[in-house]
């Protein structure tokens, strides 16, 4: 039976001390660009241009997380699926992670924002280092 740990870890709410603390979850964005392994990825390149990211996320039906679409991949044949040109299984972060520590890791390893998945892998969003390091102060 999942405990208070899996709770957290999926961004639910919860009391106490550190309820209010500022976390990926809390600070995790929707607006990220997502596709299915059998999608043409010409359309997806289009829909990447538009968005605040340089990349998609590959999810399956149900919203699980199965890769990351680089915009730099995308440059060859538009009709090629998305499952052929993605970064199988891309790094993830737990909702519940605090704000300050996912700022420091992402600053530490020069990237900008870090994906957010709930403890089944599917997707919650995107957390920008930016943000995250104005919440953690």
């Amino acid at each position: 039976m999942p405990g208070k740990s899996d709770w957290l870890a999926r961004g639910l709410p919860s009391e106490g001390e550190l309820a209010s603390r500022p976390t990926a979850g809390s600070c995790a964005h929707d607006d990220v660009i997502t596709c299915r392994l059998d999608e043409p990825v010409g359309p997806v390149l289009e829909r990447i241009d538009a968005s605040p990211y340089g990349f998609a996320l590959v999810v399956s039906d149900g919203g699980v997380l199965l890769g990351r679409l680089r915009r730099s991949a995308l440059d060859g044949d538009p009709q090629a699926p998305a499952e052929s040109l993605m970064e199988p299984g891309p790094s993830t972060v737990r909702a519940d992670t605090p704000a300050a520590e996912l700022a420091e890791r992402l600053r530490g390893r020069e990237l900008n924002t870090a994906i957010v998945s709930d403890p089944e892998g599917r997707l919650v969003g995107v957390a920008r280092r930016r943000e995250l390091e104005h919440l953690a102060g």
